[in-house]
């Protein structure tokens, strides 16, 4: 009998832990990219390979702007999770996958519907205006 105790205990244990894991957004290196996101070694068009849309957030560590824009999108992975996928590319690290997007200013957020073209801005935008574009450009409610 106290055996089943324990391994019942331990099963809600497990599911706490699981359900308090947070959603972050997800860090993209140049291979991940290609493969999450749009081959462009391979397409010369944009065919953007993920179905559900998505939100890349193209950031340095030193920059004051993007380190404000980070619990924003930490904030909006958690509300938009498994309708919109965000993703963060350091521009430090993949400078050549900055340069490919003509990335000059960051924070520069890279908004991509399923269907279409995406769509870039640049500078800390707050909270309220990401949910608007969000809504606009991504038909996400």
């Amino acid at each position: 009998m106290n055996f089943r105790i324990l391994i019942l205990a331990s099963a809600l244990i497990f599911n706490a832990v699981l359900i308090a894991e947070e959603v972050k957004p997800i860090h993209l290196s140049q291979q991940d990219f290609k493969e999450k996101v749009f081959d462009y070694e391979n397409n010369n068009e944009w065919n953007y390979l993920g179905d559900i849309p998505a939100i890349i957030d193209f950031y340095a560590d030193w920059c004051a702007p993007c380190r404000q824009v980070a619990p924003i999108m930490d904030d909006l992975a958690k509300e938009y999770e498994g309708r919109v996928i965000i993703y963060k590319v350091d521009t430090e690290v993949e400078r050549e996958l900055a340069g490919m997007f003509g990335i000059r200013s960051i924070p520069s957020i890279l908004f991509i519907p399923t269907q279409g073209q995406p769509t870039m801005v640049s500078g800390a935008y707050p909270k309220a205006e990401m949910v608007r574009i969000i809504k606009e450009v991504l038909k996400v409610e």
